[in-house]
């Protein structure tokens, strides 16, 4: 195998040979920016996904190197993001409690066939399996979800235990344990909030007017959860605030993590398949899309199928070293970009760090309190609540607003996997319904122009023995019986009428059954006396027709130009 197909399947070789003191040096110091960053995130994820802290590090140490030699973004940051932690959590939380062996197991297997489904994907070069998830069902799901994980952290914000896997079971779980409200705890939770609220909107001008310039005030105010994790460590640490009811991350154990093997259990894979299906391309989407984003920033190019080998490689990594599900994360991907990051070795590296982190600084964090973790979580996931995607669908498609409004519906009343499977097959049968009732015109020539245009819309000039429609969609089984309809409705209303003709500038394919329907069309134009043409039959369907007898029992011709049918009355 020579070097031009090595890159093919393992992109290292393409930008590695390039790489230099400067890359490296560059690489270096967006590793280390990155690393500060991914710490608390770390830690707050495998927290949202009811898993032990150091899983978020662990997520975020063998899957990124991983992600380094398979994967084609030279910026995506991969490890557990909030969305794919929230579905974790779903998915495992059916048959095993929170925090228990079996419970760990399950994440760790759920990241195995993760891992081993994005891979399937990656060889077959399945990707546009993720197509059936709709911009606007993508967004509906992730605004739904950002709900659910804002009020699963308001139990670490008041100090009140809940649980729960939908809006209503969480509010309802929360209040019933209201009596348990802890004042000291709350006051870290919202002070935390405020700050860094206050970070992300008020230190990057702050740093400004003293003068810093644009990038370092940017990177600076982006690593601003670090201050708060550390000052509420320390308050917490000095003033024993654990006897007082605050609850804290506790033991963190020292060192890298150790060889884990996902279950192979018939039931448990049984339980977990849909959630890993679901849960690779709701990460796959959220991944390709930031890659593609930054990839586009400067120019380089993203190879969809590649990623998806990346991620399951990532996902494996995470499976085999004791984490959870991971994808690539928009936040730490722009802070990784704008860092200056060059190659996906800036991964390898932050990887390194955190390895360091977790054999050196692990105890640091002990009394780090669960309310700071739930704040940073809040403050990264409440941007992703957008309704107006809501107001915008509404006025510009009813049935897209409608799979937005199920999704957001169904996730919240029932829970984030009903949401996706809701949303899914909602834009399915939405497209089918508009496919199977496709735009069909009757169009004339418009005057002094080889053109032609719908009757209804323009003032064109028709002649009373041709019939020419035009159908705006590709021919398949759900939409013939449509045409068919359409056509004699039309032939119907013409007494004179000698010919019909079809105009197919807008067909793409024509499947079995519409040739069926055409060649139907054909047999009863016949009987009545009509000749059946077709006009701008695109070079792939005309192909397809030739090896057919449709076009030797055709009663009339197949035109170039739809203006050569002009012809057929002179």
């Amino acid at each position: 195998m020579n070097v031009n197909k090595l890159k093919n399947y393992f992109p290292i070789f393409e930008w590695g040979v390039n790489y230099n003191k400067l890359t490296f040096s560059n690489d270096i110091m967006a590793a280390l920016i990155v690393t500060i960053m991914l710490v608390p995130q770390s830690l707050a994820y495998a927290m949202l996904a009811g898993l032990p802290p150091e899983m978020g590090l662990y997520a975020s140490m063998l899957p990124i190197i991983l992600y380094a030699i398979f994967g084609t973004s030279r910026t995506l940051a991969v490890g557990p993001v909030a969305v794919v932690s929230l579905l974790t959590a779903a998915s495992i939380g059916k048959f095993a409690l929170p925090g228990s062996s079996e419970y760990i197991i399950a994440a760790i297997t759920l990241a195995f066939m993760s891992g081993i489904f994005l891979i399937i994907l990656g060889f077959f070069k399945l990707g546009f399996l993720a197509n059936f998830l709709s911009h606007p069902v993508i967004s509906g799901f992730i605004t739904a979800s950002g709900i659910i994980i804002v009020t699963s952290q308001l139990k670490h914000i008041l100090g009140v235990n809940s649980s729960g896997h939908n809006l209503i079971e969480i509010i309802s779980v929360l209040f019933s344990n209201i009596n348990d409200f802890s004042f000291i705890t709350f006051a870290i939770g919202i002070s935390t909030i405020l700050f860094l609220f206050w970070v992300r909107n008020g230190l990057y001008p702050l740093l400004l007017s003293v003068g810093f310039k644009r990038h370092s005030a940017s990177l600076i105010s982006k690593i601003g959860p670090v201050a708060a994790i550390i000052a509420s460590t320390i308050f917490v640490w000095f003033f024993k605030l654990d006897f007082y009811g605050v609850k804290i991350v506790g033991e963190v154990p020292k060192g890298l993590p150790s060889l884990s093997v996902p279950s192979f259990s018939f039931s448990v894979w049984n339980s977990l398949i849909g959630s890993a299906i679901l849960l690779s391309l709701i990460g796959f989407v959220e991944s390709i899309s930031v890659a593609q984003t930054l990839a586009a920033k400067r120019r380089q190019r993203i190879n969809p199928d590649q990623e998806l080998i990346g991620l399951g490689m990532a996902n494996l990594g995470a499976a085999f070293s004791s984490g959870l599900p991971v994808t690539g994360g928009f936040s730490r991907s722009v802070v990784n970009y704008d860092a200056g990051a060059e190659t996906p070795a800036a991964g390898a590296f932050t990887a390194i760090g955190l390895c360091l982190v977790s054999l050196f600084l692990t105890p640091l964090i002990f009394f780090l309190p669960k309310a700071t973790l739930a704040a940073t979580i809040i403050v990264a996931v409440i941007s992703l609540i957008d309704f107006s995607i809501l107001k915008k669908t509404w006025f510009y498609s009813k049935a897209d607003f409608m799979a937005v409004f199920l999704t957001i519906l169904v996730t919240l009343v029932i829970g984030v996997e009903a949401g996706v499977i809701a949303g899914i097959l909602t834009s399915i049968l939405i497209h089918i319904f508009k496919t199977s009732r496709p735009h069909i015109a009757v169009v004339g020539q418009v005057p002094k122009t080889e053109h032609f245009r719908n009757v209804s819309r323009h003032n064109v000039i028709t002649d009373p023995k041709i019939l020419t429609i035009r159908v705006d969609e590709s021919l398949y089984f759900a939409n013939t019986r449509f045409l068919e309809d359409r056509i004699y409705k039309e032939i119907s209303k013409k007494l004179d009428l000698e010919h019909v003709v079809i105009m197919c500038s807008a067909i793409n394919t024509i499947d079995m059954s519409a040739l069926a329907s055409l060649e139907l069309i054909n047999e009863r134009l016949i009987i009545s006396g009509v000749k059946f043409h077709l006009s701008e039959v695109k070079g792939p369907v005309l192909d397809k027709l030739k090896g057919t007898n449709f076009i030797n029992k055709l009663s009339g011709q197949i035109f170039q130009s739809q203006f050569q049918t002009n012809s057929l009355t002179k």
